[in-house]
């Protein structure tokens, strides 16, 4: 195997590829990058059994036809650090040999045998839906700030993806919750019609989020039995998708909650960042004290003090003290596209819903804290 490649063009596939080897060394084959050289193309494939992810390179030189496995880190850490536009050639000397050359410099890295990584079928029988690109991605990014971590409902570590219909119009909807709280954003959408809901596992997501933020190309998905294909551009990421049942998350959406908070989005992540300062692990909650005009947050530690400011506000309803997780709160505070943030309560101790006005199909809900 020989080829000649520009360094940009091959340094952008491996850092997609960083997210996805695997890190834990429990077969050293899943910490290589797959490259295969023919028909004037180089293809770049990496595993961690759980997702693939494929790119192509035709803007390559193919002296020599071949494939070999090398380690994505040692590789993305050289071509890091050498020169942008230069020219890499890379020459397979013997079957774990490959050497890599370029300006002055000169590297022979290992290899192990491309015979022992994964092989997959590619089979997807199931139509192909095109997906607007960035609003699939604001989707993700909404939803994806309240996937569990929690392992032993594994079912939550990810985002459900299924479709409803509101009004005669179908939508493609992603909800994610932690129970602490949750978060539901929906794409319209017009030319699906036998898709099998599914949850996409976290890491497939922030690969997915990566890959949609840096490129522009025509996205399109694809489901199997037990699998899911993106597919933007060249490249293609397919993943296994979480085997569970997500729970019925409408029973914890709140529907009679009557008294609304509407506040500057932007002075309210601020306000609580200062706030919360003084907590040192952000453990302790952070509490609203709500009246017509404006609403008072505090933070008060134990250890370390208290912080209170008060910004402007208003209220629909006479006072109320509740109290959040100030993280929380910042997560879902920073998915809001409008001005103003929308809070919906009904008490101080049931679910809070808030709203987006700039984006009617997503909506979150949080838990309250009891202090």
């Amino acid at each position: 195997m020989q080829f000649i490649v520009k360094r940009d063009n091959l340094l952008k596939s491996l850092n997609f590829v960083q997210g996805i080897v695997e890190k834990k060394n429990t077969l050293p084959i899943l910490s290589n990058v797959l490259l295969q050289s023919k028909n004037n193309t180089l293809s770049i494939i990496a595993t961690d059994l759980d997702i693939i992810f494929y790119d192509e390179i035709t803007d390559v030189k193919i002296l020599k036809d071949g494939s070999t496995t090398t380690s994505a880190a040692i590789l993305y850490d050289i071509l890091r650090k050498i020169s942008s536009n230069s020219e890499l050639n890379f020459d397979l000397k013997s079957e774990n040999k490959l050497s890599l050359k370029s300006d002055n410099s000169d590297f022979n890295l290992l290899c192990l045998p491309p015979d022992n990584f994964p092989s997959f079928s590619d089979e997807f029988e199931g139509t192909e839906t095109i997906l607007n690109n960035n609003k699939f991605l604001k989707l993700l990014n909404k939803t994806k700030i309240s996937i569990s971590n929690d392992d032993t409902r594994h079912y939550l570590n990810g985002i459900f993806l299924h479709l409803t219909e509101s009004n005669g119009r179908n939508f493609l909807t992603g909800v994610a919750t932690d129970s602490h709280r949750l978060s539901s954003s929906s794409i319209e959408i017009t030319n699906i019609s036998n898709f099998t809901s599914l949850i996409l596992p976290r890491k497939t997501v922030f690969q997915l989020c990566s890959l949609l933020s840096e490129s522009s190309e025509k996205l399109s998905m694809q489901t199997s039995e037990n699998k899911i294909k993106f597919t933007i551009g060249k490249m293609k990421l397919i993943s296994k998708v979480i085997d569970g049942k997500f729970p019925d998350y409408k029973k914890v959406v709140p529907e009679k909650n009557d008294k609304s908070l509407i506040v500057p989005s932007k002075d309210f992540i601020n306000s609580i960042e200062r706030v919360a300062s003084v907590s040192l692990d952000r453990k302790e909650g952070l509490k609203l004290s709500i009246n017509k005009e404006n609403v008072q947050l505090s933070v008060n530690s134990a250890n370390s003090g208290e912080g209170n400011e008060i910004i402007k506000a208003s209220f629909n309803s006479d006072n109320l003290n509740i109290s959040f997780n100030s993280k929380y709160l910042i997560d879902i505070a920073s998915e809001i596209e409008d001005k103003n943030l929308k809070m919906n309560f009904k008490d101080s101790v049931s679910p809070v819903l808030i709203e987006d006005v700039s984006d009617r199909n997503s909506y979150f809900v949080i838990m309250p804290m009891k202090i």
